[in-house]
């Protein structure tokens, strides 16, 4: 925690240059290219767990594109309260998955609707990670099982169990980014559980 009372989270934008988030904010602020830096560093995080959310990877692609072009289009008017621009990341994302489960839309035209630097590398990233990740998933033949029961729970038990049990994050970072109580966390996960153990029990 820095004096000023923001938090002090650090990242690596080169193999030999690691930066507070606050600086890496801050020029992004000052010049708006410097957000493919940040995109670097969180895309495959971000990607990888809507994949692990929709077990599809061209709806994920179109939601991760989404997300980073909400955080481009508002990332001036993000400031410190407590939370990383990691947390509001995933913020972003959870609210993107849960409308996409809503509305059951797929969307169109990815690329043309990112406009910042790091459209290409969002290109060369997906072609890269495609065959592997699809790979990967297929091999995982109980996960996709249990992410078929997953998707049928209401949202608000999807995302609580996704983050704790396929992002391995603790009950603090998720409470951030859910923007939930501990207590309420674990109420939501204890009866999550519970239902997901119903729907997999089916199967």
């Amino acid at each position: 925690m820095q004096p000023n009372g923001h938090l002090c989270v650090y990242v690596s934008i080169a193999s030999d240059k690691i930066v507070t988030e606050i600086e890496l904010l801050n020029k992004i602020k000052e010049n708006p290219s410097g957000f493919a830096e940040l995109f670097k560093i969180y895309y495959k995080p971000i990607f990888g767990y809507i994949l692990r959310r929709t077990g599809a990877f061209n709806d994920t692609a179109d939601i991760a594109a989404d997300t980073f072009l909400k955080a481009f289009q508002h990332i001036n008017s993000f400031s410190y309260r407590g939370i990383s621009i990691k947390v509001w990341l995933y913020r972003i994302a959870t609210n993107e998955v849960n409308q996409y489960f809503r509305n059951k839309q797929k969307h169109h035209s990815v690329f043309e609707r990112l406009d910042f630097e790091g459209k290409d590398i969002f290109r060369h990233y997906l072609d890269e990670d495609r065959a592997q990740l699809e790979t990967e998933l297929q091999k995982h033949g109980q996960f996709l099982s249990v992410l078929t029961c997953l998707k049928t729970l209401p949202s608000k038990y999807q995302g609580v169990i996704a983050l704790k049990y396929f992002e391995g994050k603790d009950n603090k970072e998720i409470a951030e980014i859910l923007r939930l109580n501990e207590g309420t966390l674990k109420s939501l996960l204890s009866r999550g559980l519970v239902k997901l153990r119903e729907k997999c029990n089916q199967i």
